[in-house]
Formats: structure tokens, sequence, C-alpha cells
């Protein structure tokens, strides 16, 4: 039985749940119950051992409690997704990362990824994905996605809609994964195909008209963040409240994190916003400092939303990326502006931009850009760095590799 297909074994026994469901509400119990519980109980999801009914009243307890927005309730039950999640050969994916890495500045050449919690309603263009692809041209890319839960286009649907022909991002599996990597700098990490456990709660998800502890909770389980040291070396997470901020950053802290940000636009936008202020919580060796950024902090003028929310079909977005890549949108367009910013944010959490020198190759002037701005960060390098990803072909040819690869795999 492959990794990815592993099903709970039907000998498994169904696991009661209701004494934590009496204690979780109503609320005020003398016994409270505790995030390693929670997480314990949400671990036999993944199994199908806890009935529809129990689950569904265990994930509506913690959305009416608050217990879901909580950082060490969602800091547990990502580690319980991860425990539960299709085991990758970690030695073997590590020989293939430490073959490959390029170090520059303070960027050690580790896996990292750009992920949104959705949820934000502005249906904008599909930034973390193309934001992510653009920075594989500097970066190992291990992005973490799924198919649209509140939206029109999501990452999966947009890649599979690229053309002339889509990555096959269902075979890049714990078994390819290394294989992947040894080829290409670019990962894109199928949420259904780690995360197999899902599938039992997907249903459920589906019949309750609240958002769950789900769709927090999967920005915090990559995959690939399974062992230590971490081979996820960075990452940034958008978030869609404010108030949710905070509390992904702690959550991140409590993981172990070492280089991170959490982002949220002033539009409550998972994003970095083009539009006005983000909101940043950025860690860096494990210690928390919040800031605003705006987008003149990265050279670049400030659009309305209203210009990079097409809320177009992934198809649609997918013509948008690919010309993206293929440079021919304009300099000034507004959706390549969204997506520098976003590709610059990332170059500065990963490190790569704290580099004295400048050698890319093709199309880089060597000009390196010291200014820091909010943060202590080098926002407008990353920005030089993200329009050489594009102007010098760069980002399209790791595009291009990571197809082939992937397009070789043979079917499972």
């Amino acid at each position: 039985m492959s990794s990815q297909t592993a099903t709970a074994p039907a000998e498994l026994p169904p696991v009661d749940i209701k004494p934590l469901l009496s204690r979780l509400w109503p609320v005020g119990h003398p016994d409270t119950v505790s995030p390693d519980e929670i997480a314990n109980a949400i671990s036999y999801f993944f199994t199908n051992q806890v009935s529809d009914v129990q689950a569904g009243s265990l994930l509506m307890c913690l959305h009416f409690t608050g217990l879901d927005r909580q950082a060490e309730v969602l800091s547990k039950t990502a580690q319980a997704m991860l425990k539960s999640a299709a085991k990758i050969d970690v030695d073997e994916l590590r020989k293939v990362v430490d073959s490959r890495r390029r170090p520059e500045g303070d960027y050690q050449g580790g896996l990292v990824d750009i992920v949104g919690t959705g949820g934000d309603s502005h249906n904008t263009f599909n930034i973390s994905t193309t934001s992510s692809i653009l920075a594989s041209s500097l970066l190992l890319i291990a992005k973490h996605g799924n198919k649209a839960s509140t939206s029109k286009s999501g990452s999966a649907d947009l890649l599979n809609c690229m053309t002339p022909l889509p990555p096959k991002i269902s075979l890049i599996t714990p078994s390819t994964i290394s294989l992947l990597y040894s080829r290409s700098n670019y990962g894109f990490l199928f949420a259904p195909v780690f995360h197999p456990g899902m599938k039992y709660v997907a249903p459920i998800r589906r019949q309750l008209p609240w958002r769950t502890i789900f769709n927090l909770v999967g920005p915090l389980a990559n995959p690939t963040d399974i062992s230590s040291p971490p081979l996820l070396e960075a990452r940034m997470i958008g978030v869609a409240r404010k108030d949710i901020g905070p509390v992904f950053a702690s959550a991140l802290v409590m993981a172990g994190a070492k280089k991170a940000m959490v982002v949220c636009g002033d539009e409550e936008l998972d994003e970095i916003s083009c539009a006005g202020e983000t909101l940043c919580w950025r860690i860096v060796d494990g210690k928390t400092e919040n800031f605003r950024l705006h987008p003149r902090d990265f050279g670049l003028p400030a659009h309305p939303l209203s210009e990079v929310s097409p809320g177009k079909e992934p198809q649609e977005n997918a013509a948008i990326l690919t010309r993206i890549l293929n440079g021919e949108v304009p300099d000034d367009d507004p959706i390549l502006h969204f997506v520098l910013i976003n590709t610059a944010a990332l170059f500065v959490v990963a490190g790569v931009t704290e580099a004295e020198t400048s050698d890319m190759g093709y199309g880089d002037d060597g000009k390196v850009i010291t200014e820091r701005g909010p943060g202590g960060g080098r926002w407008k390098e990353g920005v030089r760095r993200a329009r050489w990803a594009v102007k010098s072909g760069e980002a399209a040819r790791q595009w291009a590799r990571f197809v082939e690869v992937t397009n070789s795999f043979p079917e499972e």
C-alpha cells in the first residue's frame, strides 16, 4: 500500500469523544479541556474513528468558544495533522536538499513556503502561488496548497489550468518528492496527497455553514515541516483577520519556527496589500516583531484592490500567470506590482536580500539596494530581485522545469 493512499485499517475501533464535548459546552466546566486533548481528539478524525456527528459537534464547539483561534490549540492541532500525514523519507529528502542548497545572505538554502488562509472574500488574483513561482528563481520552494475552498481559483485549480501543459501535481508524493527536488527548485505539495486523512473531514466541513479550525490549521501543516533541524527554513503566511495575526505568530513560535512572517492587509486581506498598509508579525530566531508595510516601502505605488480582484475563473488567472512569466505584462501593471511586493517580502523573510553582493545571473546589474524599511527589511532589494526573476526568464525556466519533471513521473 503506497504512503499517499494509505487509509485507516478497518479494525481500528471507534473513539467516543462525548465526555470531551460535555466539558467544552456549556462554557465554564471546572475540568477545562487542554489544547493537547483537543488535538488528540482531532487526530482520530484522520483515521475515521470519530462519528460524523461528534466530529461536527467538536468543530462547532471550537468555533463558538473561540478555542479554534487560540495559538496553542492551532499549534498542537497542526502537529497532530503532521503526525497523521503521509510519511516522507526525511533522510533522503534532506540529502537532496543539502546537495542543491544555494545559500545567499541569511538564506541557508532550505525549503520555503508562502501560503494564505483564504476566506478574505476579496477574490484577488492568485498572488501567493504566483509569488512562489517567481521566488523559485532563488529559493527552494515547498508550496503547500489545495483546490479552492472560499474563492473561485485555488492554487491547485490555477496550476491545473496552465497551458500548454499543466504540471501533474497529484504525482508529487512522498515517494517522488526527493526526485522532484533533485531536478527542480519548485515543489507543489497538494494537500489531499500529503494529508490523506482529511478526506474523512471534508464531507463534515461541507455540511457546516461556519469556517472551522481546518481553515486555519492547514497553512501551519506544511508536510515538509517534520524534522529537526527543519527542512522548512522559512515561510510567509497570510491571514484574513487582523486578530488572527498574533495568534498565528505565537503558534509558529510554539512550533519552533525561527524564520517566518504572518501578514494581514488592512482590508482583512491574506496577502501583503497593494492598496495600503499591511500588518506584519515577523519571527526572527524565535522572537516576534510587529510593524506595518506599505507599497511605498517597496518603491511601488499603491493600487486599489478593485484593480487586482478580477474574480476570474482559474483558466483566466492561468492566462495572466503565463503572461507574467513570459514578461508580457507592462512594468506598471497593478497585478504585477501586487505579485512583486509579495515575492519581495518572501525574499526578505528567507534572508536572501541580506547578501551584500549580487550575482543572480543574466540581467543582474549587481547593484544591491541596501536601504532598509520597516522591521529592518530590505524590501526594495526584494523587488529588484523579483523583477530580475521575471525579466531574466529565470522564473519561467524554473516553472518549465517543474512541469517537465512532474510530467515524467509514472501514473500510480
